[in-house]
This record gives structure tokens, sequence and C-alpha cells, in this order.
């Protein structure tokens, strides 16, 4: 059968309303409510997306009625929602996010209690057969939900005292309590009174800045810092270069120690050092390492197969011991459990860090820098030149291809012969007489396949070696 169209391999994602809607949210907390069987209230959250609230109360509406208590954080980052999960006596969370998507898009970010994510055939598959299967049961039943547009009655505190199956829903404000696990992070008295430039892109980071803000000693300059689902500058993604302009300037027109950006719910941030050049995030997973090695000597941390060498060294050098682990949040975070590892780090900009109940966040990563450089006495431009000029990287380059296995599967009959190391965590890892490596994958969604290429200090055989393959792959 195939599946619903909001339905990914780690989250839902759909374009409102025609694939994700009220009555999909509604659907899903009754899904949720019955499959998943929450021990304890299920906390639920949205970002600043002009159809988050509606989609929020219909998610808490089919919680409610599956019997399910519930507390509404509100207006958020999807790490909230992990803060307030991963709580003693709490059942789960739920965030309504699209991230960086498009405006028409919108979806949910699914976890247990404990913030143990619930994604693929963790539970998300089982999510999808309930959705289905209460669809037809309403329609069976009445058919007073048979289309996915439908006009819903209100649903109220009253209700639930009149059916005691009913869950309740209760507002609550995590944010003192969560500005203080951020804050356990680092020594606030070691920190040096950095002006930083913060860019939140009109997602919901602006708030959360403002609620540290009393408890360091930076000054922030604030650029896009008011929340606005409309995103009158574009949509916050960092990863898009035309949005780069925004902080780089920033940084340089204040002189600040660096910058910062993050996607709209604020669970990835990007850096700029202080001369408003960006920082790959795969140089960054090597700097976190490292200070997080401080923290736990002789620790485990978990990294993405995409780039490696330069994580690898930092980590080694600093007593660690990196493991590899298959690309994507739900994978890192598993495996981070499973080794009880103390970091861990993809290229892609997402941190997770173990006393953050594994789970990835857009704050931590940047508190953990500023303590670097404070204790350092280094720029960041001095930081990360150490590993630009070691591994010079291509970055992530995506190719729209019409047979992605097959292209998979003609590169590695061209190039496995000659390489001297093969890994197939994910995609394939080739690597050539220590000198360049590549690896190259398939994105779980799209027709896309996704190449990495880095060598040891030899910047000209990186781009030549990224040009070969991409002329093969795109030819």
């Amino acid at each position: 059968m195939e599946r619903l169209a909001c339905f990914k391999a780690y989250d839902i994602r759909g374009r409102v309303p025609d694939e994700l809607n009220g009555e999909m949210a509604y659907r899903l907390g009754r899904a949720y409510a019955a499959e998943i069987r929450p021990q304890g209230p299920v906390a639920v959250g949205r970002d600043v997306r002009l159809s988050s609230g509606a989609l929020a109360a219909e998610l808490i509406r089919g919680l409610n009625e599956g019997g399910a208590d519930t507390r509404d954080i509100g207006l958020c980052g999807t790490e909230m929602v992990y803060f307030a999960a991963a709580r003693p006596g709490m059942g789960g969370g739920i965030m309504v996010t699209a991230s960086h998507n498009p405006m028409e898009y919108n979806g949910l970010k699914i976890v247990r209690s404990g913030a143990v994510p619930v994604s693929g055939d963790s539970g998300l598959d089982a999510l999808e057969r309930r959705v289905r299967e209460f669809g037809v049961a309403v329609e069976r039943g009445g058919g007073e939900r048979s289309t996915l547009n439908v006009q819903r009655s209100t649903f109220n505190a009253g209700q639930a005292a009149q059916n005691p199956g009913y869950g309740t829903n209760t507002t609550e404000d995590v944010t003192a309590a969560y500005v203080q696990k951020l804050l356990s992070f680092v020594d606030v008295k070691k920190l040096k009174p950095f002006r930083i430039v913060v860019n939140a892109g009109n997602g919901c980071a602006g708030p959360f800045v403002d609620a540290l803000a009393p408890h360091l000693p930076f000054s922030f300059v604030r650029v896009n810092h008011e929340p606005d689902g409309r995103f009158p500058n574009g949509i916050p993604n960092p990863m898009i270069l035309e949005t780069h302009p925004q902080t780089a300037g920033a940084v340089r027109r204040e002189k600040a120690a660096f910058g910062i950006a993050w996607d709209g719910d604020f669970d990835r941030c990007f850096f700029f050092d202080e001369n408003g050049d960006f920082v790959e995030g795969y140089y960054i997973v090597g700097l976190l390492a490292r200070q997080m090695l401080r923290r736990a000597p002789g620790a485990k941390i978990i990294h993405d197969p995409r780039l490696t060498w330069n994580t690898l060294d930092q980590v080694r050098a600093a007593g660690g011991m990196p493991v590899l682990c298959k690309t994507g949040h739900a994978f890192i975070k598993e495996r981070m459990r499973a080794e009880d590892a103390v970091y861990g780090g993809e290229m892609s900009a997402h941190h997770y860090f173990r006393d953050f109940a594994y789970c990835d966040t857009g704050m931590v990563p940047w508190l953990v820098l500023a303590q670097l450089l404070s204790e350092g006495g280094r720029t960041l431009s001095e930081l990360v030149a150490e590993g630009r000029r070691n591994y010079p990287c291509s970055g992530e380059i995506n190719s729209r291809v019409a047979d992605a296995a097959a292209v998979v599967a003609r590169i590695l009959a061209l190039y496995g012969p000659q390489a001297t190391a093969r890994d197939m965590t994910d995609g394939i890892s080739l690597e050539f007489g220590g000198t360049w490596r590549f690896n190259l994958r398939s994105s779980q969604t799209e027709p896309i396949l996704r190449l990495n290429v880095e060598s040891r200090g030899d910047e000209a055989l990186m781009r030549a070696k990224t040009a070969e393959l991409l002329a093969l792959i795109r030819g």
C-alpha cells in the first residue's frame, strides 16, 4: 500500500492543507494515544508557522479524546519538546514544525517518554496504520469525518469532565527550567563578554535567546529576531547560501566574535567566524567533541560517515573514542544511547548531547563553543583553520538523478577496485591511499544523490575529484 504523503522516513511533513491538515493531526493524536500508550502527559509544542496553532489544537484534541493527558508548552523549539518529554513522569512529546521547509509545509516530530524518537520501524509505520484504520472507522461510523478537510466541533475541558475516558490538557511554560538546563553546559563565570550576532530567521529562537541573555555576559546583535510565520526575510534555512550575507554582514559590521544562524525550530545552529566567513558544520563537530571530552575524558563520540577524517583526528587527540553511525537523528540517538556517548555530531549541524537526553539541540552548541573561545583565547577562524587546511572538503553537493541506485552502482564499479578502504554504513564510503575519500548516499525521500569529498591537505585534489565524480553522477 502506498504511504500517506505526509509520512516520511523520520517524521511527518507535508503541504498544508492537502497533505497535512487538522483532520490528519487529530487522527495522529488518536493514533499516538492508542499505539504509544503514554504513561504520563504528552508535551505538545509548535513553531511559528501560520498553520501550526490550528494543527497543534487538533493534535491535542485527538490525544485527549484518545485518553492521553497533554501539556501544551506553546511556541517553542523542537528541543524544548524533547526537554519536556524527557522529564520524569512524562509520557512523550510531539512538536508541530516544518523547520526549514517552504511556507506551505508543516509537520510533526514525535518522541516517546524519555525523548526516544518515533520514526521508521521504531513506531512511525505503526502510527500510519493507526491513522488509516481510524479514518476508515469513523467513516463507517457515520461519515462525520469522511474527508480530510471537514469542519470539526469544539472540544473543551467540560467534555473531558463528562467523559472519564478523555484526557485533559494543561498549558505549561517550561522556559525557566529549560534555560537552567542550557546553562548547566557551561561555567558562566568563565565566559568572556563577547559580542555575538544572532540570526533567528524570524523563527522561534529569538524569545529563547532573550530568556538566556540575563544570565550571560554577552551582548547580542539581533537579526530577524521577532518570530513571524510569514517569514518576511525568507525561509529560515541557513544552508541556503543566499541567507548568509545577513549574518555575515552583521558580524563584520559589528566586529562580533562570531555569528549564529538557526533554522525555524532551532534544532540546528550554523556558525560564522569573526571575519563573517561561514564555518562548515564538519569542522564544528571536532571542536565540540574536544570540549565535551574535557567534561568526560575517554568517552565515546558518535559521528556520521559523510566527512570523517578531521573528526577522527580531533577525537583521538583528545583521548576519546570515535564511533561511526549511519546518518539521521533516529540512528544517531539510538547509537548514542547504546554506547552512552557524551556527544554526537553530524556535518549537517545536528549536535547531540548525552546530558540533553541524547537529543539534538541548537542552543547548547553555541554555548559550548563560547566557553571554548573564552578559555582558549583563540578566535573561531583560528580554531577551525587547522581542520580546513588539513582536511579541505567539498561540503554536501546534491544531484537530482533519474535512477539513484543505478548511478551508485556505476560509481562503485568504477572506483571500488581502486579503493584502499570501503565502508557501506550509509551509502558508499571509499578511501584512496589516505590521500582522499568520498561518501555518496541517496536521499530517503527524493531521487537525489548527496556527495561529500575530502582530502588530506590537498585542496586541488579534492576539487578535481569532486568535479570528476559530479560529471559521472550528472552525466
